[in-house]
């Protein structure tokens, strides 16, 4: 077993996990609740790795992320080829999956009752924490989980943006591919089987929860 590239992957899908929640539920609940320009072209934005090649989501992310781009002079430092690139890579992937759940479950639940929390004194964050979220939770998990899953089993643009460095960016899926070109099929199946229950896991789970 690769133990180092299944800590990594642990790694950088909960900090992914936390930057899809970080940016995706404000957005789903723009999205679900509130009417405002350019929501069309934000709604493309999120939604657009889903349906790109993960080798495209990932050369636009080496240029995002690169020398000469925005994100290097912001952080003033140059994150490619390093387990933080494939953070922002996992993170970019999930998102879209985490919104749609997110928004579906914000918009199914009842205004009345929103209004209801407002005209007894509360305030616009006190509905959202103790009336929306409350009542969207089982969506919301399910939207987590789906995200969670995708940016652990993500490839393509990790490899583009963070390389395939044993011990330093390797992932569990850059594990899978390094073990196949190695001719390591014993380790490629254990990989493998590992990912795929950790998969089957959380699409049951995530079942259980749209049927809860």
């Amino acid at each position: 077993m690769s133990w180092d590239a299944l800590w990594l992957s642990l790694r950088v899908t909960s900090l992914a996990t936390l930057i899809m929640v970080a940016v995706g539920l404000p957005v789903a609940f723009l999205l679900a609740r509130r009417p405002f320009r350019g929501r069309t072209v934000v709604e493309v934005g999120i939604m657009v790795p889903l349906v790109l090649p993960p080798s495209v989501t990932g050369y636009y992310l080496l240029r995002l992320l690169g020398r000469e781009g925005p994100v290097a002079a912001w952080l003033r430092a140059d994150i490619l080829f390093t387990w933080q690139a494939a953070v922002v890579a996992a993170a970019v992937v999930g998102l879209p999956l985490f919104v749609q759940a997110a928004r579906a479950a914000i918009a199914g639940v009842d205004p009345a009752l929103e209004n209801a929390a407002r005209t007894l004194g509360s305030s616009e964050v006190e509905v959202f924490l103790r009336v929306t979220l409350p009542l969207a939770r089982r969506g919301l998990l399910a939207g987590l989980l789906l995200g969670a899953t995708r940016a652990f089993g993500e490839f393509g643009a990790t490899l583009m943006v963070a390389g395939n460095i044993p011990g330093r960016t390797q992932t569990l899926p850059l594990a899978v591919y390094d073990a196949v070109l190695g001719g390591q099929y014993a380790l490629a199946n254990r990989l493998v089987v590992l990912m795929t229950v950790l998969a089957l896991g959380s699409l049951w789970a995530v079942r259980r929860l749209e049927e809860a």
